[in-house]
């Protein structure tokens, strides 16, 4: 008895003890090196899934795909690649059960049918480059999308152009002039065409659904095939549009339309009445109902979502979830109709939700990480792919009240090479003693760790357990930190009135939740050095760098900014979408209102800057242009403040290339280590 206590006791003090590291840091280049699952799409027997796994190319700089197919119904099956289907990528099962998938024909994208075993046949002569494409659910019709001048047929062969006048010079007579990391070309959108496919070919030179209507679809930037639905019969394509003009620049007014397949009628605006965003539209198992999402509030692109159904005889709209506080993010009916899988953030997590049609009863289905690309299995099961701060996506399989199964591990050999973190969440009283979310994720380590204090973007986001490419907290707590990050007023997953509370108070209830959150990190954690600590942030994250630099400028031994705002005056006036900005001041232009501006104008405080800083921008980045970052710089410089530029001359408002990402890093890492003293493994340098 004696020696099984004692046995006991051993067993509890190591499960008390701290962990010991077991591999080695992670680092950006192995980050890059992780294999990314694709978005996967189900075979119509659902035994199937069709998915990409991309692998980096180092020295070519760039990513490449190869298709996979999971047998859903083999308990631990592994992804195989498709045999004969090198190259192809946005795979999609047709109705028929073969695959259809875009791959490189000479100089473009030409669409290829499979049937599963067989060869790969090239189905178009596409005579323009497209951008992705949605096969219609009777399988004889199929749309594609792509950025194209005003022509009737995909490859403008029936329309003649005058000859283009000499000189390189841009011409302009309304916004957009840019538009996030492109510069306009007048005349030229996101434009839908359809083809018929006849013999086991697409014939003809496309059809545009889209008739007179100006304006990108799917939008610009971020929008894809998620903005367009076939109806059921294959006759109608819905989509949606924010139809452009002289206040393209100023509006969120995306409306969702309907238009005959074959092009011969001018579209339906379904959703004139509402001003605000509309999107997503997604059609009904049953082809009666078409749900999609809609905001309430003009101009503000971070309302909320809420689920809406139409009936697509009558007309009829019903609100689904207006009593539910929570922001729908995607749709996905079951295959009974009853119900709608959705996915929306709450409290630092991203899970899966049920949606019963007929009372509007949310139900939770997933709890930890950050669950997409959802699919409603016909024997009831769901599909999903989830990462969290540990580990990229992979895919998931949820059969009834059970936890979700794990059905791939894309990186397992390489997670196991890696030393442990620990991910921990935390909540404290913020701004008007509101209850705010933090996390904290730290490296298992025996020793006290400096801090690195990230502020998350948006500034309507969330730091929460997701898996990121570009600002990874496992990254940065290999590094040898403490990560520390507060969802501050303004974030979202908390509930519509908690997200608006930063509007034109960008420097007021934010900061004080970040001052309070750190504080109460720090107090409750000994293992954080509270007076060594680092402060980095991209886009808000980086404007709220520059005003931690003149309002809480004694607090952190360096900082890190990255395309964010220096001066809300030029920012007004030289970023594309301004509805974001102006809103975000109390929804006037600057010259109307110049003191919402103002107030909260990092520029304001130059003076009483300090913090070393660390200053990265990309030229190609029209939404915080790189003339803030250079600005930032020029203060700190000529107040002779240690202080160092990084321009990326081939990135937007995000670092995407591999190389430049690494670049990055080291930059960051350099930064931080200088300042506080971190000696970091020469592995994590890499």
């Amino acid at each position: 008895m004696i020696r099984t206590a004692l046995l006991t006791a051993a067993a509890v003090a190591a499960l008390l003890a701290p962990q010991v590291a077991a591999g080695r840091p992670m680092t950006a280049t192995d980050m890059h090196n992780m294999r990314r699952l694709g978005a996967p799409e189900v075979s119509p027997d659902g035994r199937y899934a069709v998915f990409t796994l991309s692998t980096t190319d180092l020295a070519a700089n760039k990513r490449n795909n190869v298709l996979h197919l999971l047998d859903l119904t083999k308990r631990g099956a592994a992804p195989q690649p498709v045999a004969g289907a090198e190259g192809g990528h946005d795979a999609v099962f047709g109705p028929d059960g073969a695959l259809y998938f875009l791959k490189a024909v000479g100089e473009r994208d030409q669409l290829h049918r499979m049937p599963l075993g067989g060869q790969a046949v090239a189905i178009s002569d596409f005579g323009a480059d497209v951008s992705g494409f949605k096969l219609s659910p009777t399988g004889d019709r199929v749309l594609v999308w792509a950025d194209q001048k005003d022509c009737p047929d995909l490859a403008c062969a029936a329309t003649t152009f005058a000859a283009k006048e000499g000189g390189s010079g841009r011409t302009y007579d309304q916004l957009f002039v840019r538009h996030w990391d492109t510069w306009a070309e007048p005349g030229t959108r996101s434009r839908i065409y359809t083809f018929p496919i006849e013999g086991g070919r697409l014939t003809g030179m496309g059809v545009r659904v889209t008739g007179g209507l100006v304006g990108d679809t799917p939008s610009k930037p971020y929008g894809g095939g998620e903005e367009i639905s076939w109806s059921r019969d294959g006759r109608t394509v819905f989509f949606a549009l924010r139809e452009a003009g002289r206040i393209e620049s100023t509006s969120t007014n995306l409306d969702i339309f309907s238009a005959p397949a074959d092009g011969s009628a001018a579209p339906t605006n379904l959703t004139d009445a509402n001003d605000a965003t509309d999107n997503l539209p997604t059609v009904s198992p049953d082809g009666r109902t078409l749900a999609y999402v809609a905001m309430a509030r003009p101009g503000y692109e971070s309302d909320r979502q809420v689920l809406m159904l139409r009936d697509i005889a009558s007309g009829t709209v019903r609100p689904l979830t207006q009593g539910w506080d929570r922001s729908v993010g995607s749709i996905a009916w079951a295959p009974d109709g009853r119900s709608i899988l959705v996915t929306a953030e709450d409290t630092l997590e991203a899970p899966v939700w049920r949606v019963d049609v007929k009372s509007g009863r949310v139900t939770r289905l997933t709890q930890q990480g950050h669950a997409g690309n959802v699919h409603a299995l016909k024997n009831g099961a769901v599909l999903f792919t989830s990462n969290s701060i540990q580990a990229p996506d992979d895919l998931y399989l949820l059969r009834g009240r059970g936890k979700p199964v794990q059905l791939t591990n894309v990186n397992a050999e390489l997670l196991r090479e890696l030393d442990p973190v620990t991910v921990d969440r935390f909540s404290f009283a913020g701004a008007n003693g509101d209850k705010v979310w933090g996390i904290k994720v730290k490296p298992v380590m025996n020793k006290t760790l400096p801090i690195a204090f990230v502020v998350h973007g948006g500034p309507q986001g969330s730091f929460g357990n997701g898996w990121s490419y570009r600002w990874n907290p496992r990254v940065l707590a290999s590094l040898g930190y403490g990560v520390v990050s507060v969802d501050f007023h303004g974030s979202t997953g908390y509930g519509q009135a908690f997200t608006d509370a930063i509007t034109n108070d960008w420097g007021g209830k934010p900061l004080q939740d970040l001052q309070l959150g750190l504080a109460y990190a720090t107090s409750k954690d000994p293992q954080l050095q509270a007076d060594n600590a680092c402060a980095l942030g991209a886009s808000y994250g980086g404007y709220m760098m520059n005003w931690i630099e003149g309002n809480w400028p004694d607090r952190f031994k360096c900082i890190v900014q990255h395309d964010g705002v220096f001066d809300a005056r030029a920012m007004a006036y030289e970023t594309e979408e301004l509805w974001f900005d102006e809103w975000e001041h109390g929804g006037k232009t600057y010259y109307e209102d110049p003191a919402a501006f103002e107030r909260w104008n990092p520029v304001n405080h130059v003076a009483k800057w300090k913090t070393p800083q660390l200053v990265i921008t990309g030229e190609k980045d029209f939404r915080i242009p790189y003339t803030q970052g250079l600005a930032a710089f020029t203060a700190l410089q000529r107040r002779n403040i240690p202080s160092r530029l990084v321009v990326f001359p081939d990135e937007n408002h995000w670092v995407l290339k591999p190389q430049n990402s690494i670049q990055w890093y080291r930059e960051v890492e350099r930064w931080m280590g200088k300042w506080t003293g971190a000696q970091q493994p020469e592995a994590a340098q890499q």
